[in-house]
């Protein structure tokens, strides 16, 4: 599986950003797709996760903020960040994870500062 993932930037402290992850490759079934986050000094977090079911995980400190959705035909999950804060900072990553184990997307850098 091969993750591609696009969005990101620069966004003043209450402003939105979208962030894409489409998967390619030999996809199976059931799976998850979501985003964990890594900020300077931090571990890598969990920030939301989408099953195939459509069941949807998030940490405490994005609920209300952030939503998480998938499109199943193509494998496509995309993470809507609302209200966005200075400490959401930090370089998100997309994660595609089934029987075989997990796959790694590319870093895209999310900075929230004015």
């Amino acid at each position: 599986v091969q993750l591609q993932a696009s969005g990101g930037g620069l966004v003043l402290p209450g402003g939105s950003l979208r962030l894409s992850c489409a998967a390619y490759g030999i996809i199976g079934a059931p799976n998850t797709m979501g985003w964990y986050r890594q900020a300077p000094g931090n571990q890598r977090e969990l920030v939301a996760s989408i099953h195939s079911s459509t069941t949807t995980n998030y940490a405490d400190s994005v609920k209300g903020r952030f939503t998480i959705s998938r499109n199943n035909t193509n494998y496509i999950a995309d993470l809507q960040m609302n209200s966005l804060k200075p400490e959401d900072t930090a370089v998100y990553y997309c994660i595609f994870s089934e029987g075989r184990g997990d796959f790694w997307g590319q870093g895209t850098q999310v900075t929230v500062s004015s």
